[in-house]
Order: structure tokens, then C-alpha cells, then sequence
């Protein structure tokens, strides 16, 4: 059994695949990497099954019909025999700090092991602006497991992202249904739904992921988020139904849970306002329906919290909000 996978979902990735799997060929025989190709027409497949190839121990290739992120990150699940595992997307990287990462995965196990490692990340751009840490050292212990008793209140841009977390295999098969296919920023449920089953947790605090962003085609960038916003709305209300806040016993982690609802609704609702059309207005308001005929108490908490409230109003007023919400947030942590 492998110590490590890590799911690399690919398509149409010829131009950059390269670099992130020969950073996690790094991490040697303890590591298993899957590569899927979600039906590329270019030359991932090749390039995959050369690796595969070369590297028949540590290198395992699924092709597939194109399915999307999601369906990438469930084959990845289905095939892992890792006891832990991770999503690098094909276009990022991990540091040189890989092979201590797993130092301490093993050091977790001979301690009776974890449900989630997290680790920070690094966003590098490709105009050189805007690098900077999500950084989690005000908010977890360090050197030690811990249980979220022990946690601290997390800041608006300290959310837990795929970038960042490191779950056990088997508690994310325990996580409910697989993600949906052919939906974007589904990595957020992914991390959601999991989080109920997470007891055990351990904090490294080193940027591990390096989270490249600068091309055209990236699915957060403004333009591309803005016209997929409704993925975003069907994916924040996927996390909303995927567990009932008051049935989460464990308190600390029912904050954590409400601060990354509050986030994904608001980002749900900024790009839906920025899209500016009448479509996007209507698609917010069916997304409070629908959450509201799951849980009334807590989609009236949400849909009436400011800012959420002052960036849901009614026409231009609150598409001006938002634009201004946006600008903000994005001269503080620049994530496009």
C-alpha cells in the first residue's frame, strides 16, 4: 500500500502536465500518481501513458470520456490505494518541500494517523504580482494532532481548499455521493462534504502547493466565472443540502462550516451579479429557494447576513455592491 495518491486530473493539458508530475515524482515509491486524461484531444494521453510507462510503479493512467474536474477527482478516489490522498490539477505544482510532507504523513501514522493534513499554499502569477501565502498558523496548532476544539476563528480568504488539504482515503470514501460531472469549482464540495467525517487533524506549516494562476482559460478568472455562474450557484447549494449545520455536534467545526457556506454564497452571488443580466438575478433567488425549502432557519441566517444582504439587493444597487465587494477583495488576496 502507498502512503500517498494524488489525483492529477488532465484535459487538453500537453503544455504544462509535465512540470506538475515530475514535481511529484519527487516524493519517490511512496507516492502513487494517477493520471486522468478526461478524453484530452491533444497529446495528454500520450504523454501520460509515456510516464506510465517509465514510472510503472509510481505512475498510473485512466482514460476516460470526458466527464469533467469532478468525475476526474472520483475516478482518482475509486483507483487510489493510497491511505491518503490529494488533487494536484495539472497546471500546479507542489515545492521541494514534498518529500518532508510525507515524513510527516508518516509521522501521523505511527501516531495512529489523521483524517485531514493541511498545508499551506502559494499562489504564484504569471505576471509576478500579487504572490502571496494562504497561511493557516493563526488558526491550527502546530507539530501536533489536534481535534477542532482547539481550532481558532478562521479569517474571510483562510478557507480549506483542495490546495490545501491532505484527507484520508477513507474518510473520503465515506463521504457521501461523487461529484457531479461536468461541473466547475466542484473541488468545494469535495472539501465540504468530507469535513463532517474529519476528527483528526495535523497542520504543516509550509507552502506546499504552488497554485499557478495567469492563463486565459482558467476557471477563476473573472470572464470565465462570470459566465459559469451557475455552476458556482449549484455547487454552494450542493454544500448547503450535502449536511444540516445543527446536526454538526462538534462546534468549532460548525463554525468552520458556516464561515466556508457564508464564503462560497458570497462568491456564488458576486459573480452572478457581475454577469449583470436578469437570468443571473433570477438563478440567485431559486438558489435561497432551494436552500430555504432544505433548511429555512438556516438560509434566512445567510440570505439576511451582511454583506450577503447588501450584495443580494434588487438591480443596480446591488450590482454596484458587488462590483465594489469584488474589487476589494481581489486587491487583498489577488485569486485572479
Amino acid at each position: 500500500m502507498k502512503l500517498l495518491t494524488v489525483t492529477v486530473p488532465c484535459y487538453n493539458s500537453q503544455d504544462y502536465m509535465e512540470t506538475c508530475i515530475n514535481s511529484l515524482l519527487t516524493g519517490g515509491e511512496r507516492v502513487e500518481i494517477i493520471i486522468i486524461d478526461d478524453g484530452s484531444r491533444d497529446n495528454t494521453g500520450r504523454i501520460a501513458d509515456e510516464y506510465a510507462e517509465k514510472y510503472p510503479s509510481i505512475v498510473r493512467v485512466v482514460h476516460q470520456e470526458n466527464g469533467g474536474h469532478g468525475e476526474g477527482i472520483n475516478q482518482g478516489l475509486t483507483h487510489a490505494s493510497g491511505i491518503y490522498f490529494k488533487v494536484v490539477d495539472s497546471d500546479d505544482t507542489v515545492s521541494a518541500d514534498f518529500p518532508a510532507f510525507l515524513d510527516l504523513l508518516e509521522d501521523c501514522e505511527a501516531q495512529g494517523g489523521v483524517d485531514l493534513a493541511v498545508t499551506n499554499y502559494y499562489y504564484v502569477h504569471s505576471d509576478g504580482q500579487g504572490d502571496r501565502s494562504i497561511n493557516y498558523s493563526s488558526v491550527l496548532p502546530e507539530g501536533r494532532i489536534f481535534g477542532w476544539e482547539e481550532t481558532k476563528r478562521f479569517k474571510p480568504h483562510q478557507l480549506l481548499t483542495i490546495h490545501s488539504c491532505t484527507f484520508r482515503t477513507e474518510v473520503m470514501r465515506r463521504s457521501g455521493d461523487p461529484l457531479p460531472k461536468h461541473v466547475f469549482y466542484e473541488d468545494n464540495l469535495m472539501v465540504y462534504k468530507t469535513l463532517p467525517n474529519v476528527h483528526r487533524l495535523r497542520y504543516w506549516n509550509k507552502d506546499l502547493y504552488r497554485y499557478w494562476i495567469g492563463r486565459p482559460d482558467q476557471s477563476v478568472q473573472r470572464n470565465v466565472m462570470m459566465k459559469r455562474y451557475r455552476h458556482q450557484i449549484l455547487v454552494t447549494e450542493r454544500c448547503f443540502t450535502s449536511a444540516r449545520l445543527d446536526g454538526i455536534q462538534e462546534s468549532r467545526l460548525r463554525q468552520y462550516m458556516k464561515h466556508e457556506l457564508f464564503m462560497m454564497f458570497g462568491i456564488s452571488i458576486l459573480y452572478a451579479r457581475l454577469n449583470k443580466s436578469e437570468e443571473a438575478d433570477a438563478a440567485v433567488d431559486q438558489m435561497w429557494e432551494n436552500c430555504s425549502r432544505f433548511d429555512a432557519k438556516w438560509s434566512r441566517y445567510f440570505r439576511k447576513r451582511t454583506p450577503l444582504g447588501l450584495i443580494c439587493a434588487p438591480g443596480r444597487v446591488g450590482r454596484d455592491l458587488s462590483e465594489l465587494v469584488y474589487r476589494t477583495a481581489n486587491k487583498v488576496v489577488r485569486f485572479n
